[in-house]
């Protein structure tokens, strides 16, 4: 049985997926998902998982897979054409856009954090 079959309910998968519009040089074998890398170490994406299933077995069904973010936010975001454009065009609202979308991704992952305390069998 393939596992998208296992579970009989519905199913989501979000994604980040880098194209060449986001500027990104070089779409050689490996570099999205290198850029995807990036954008977990950034904290600008974040992987998790949940499966109600594992709270029939005693288990956390939240499973958050990243871990703390160890790169620069902003100078990940730089390196996307959008991103970038947006700074040259108008560096100070584009560098309080910045400061926004970091402090959001910091609360987002530390929400994350909670949910899986939240889930935490008894």
């Amino acid at each position: 049985m393939c596992i998208r079959d296992s579970y009989k309910g519905p199913s989501l998968i979000i994604c980040y997926a880098p194209c060449i519009n986001h500027g990104i040089k070089g779409w050689q074998k490996g570099i999205a998902q290198e850029e995807e890398k990036k954008a977990v170490e950034a904290g600008y994406w974040h992987n998790f998982r949940f499966d109600p299933r594992k709270a029939q077995n005693g288990e956390n069904p939240f499973t958050l897979d990243s871990k703390a973010p160890t790169s620069d936010y902003k100078e990940f975001i730089l390196g996307e054409n959008r991103y970038n454009r947006l700074a040259k065009a108008f560096p100070e609202k584009a560098d309080a856009l910045f400061d926004d979308a970091q402090q959001s991704a910091k609360e987002k992952y530390d929400r994350l954090l909670r949910y899986q305390e939240l889930y935490k069998p008894e």
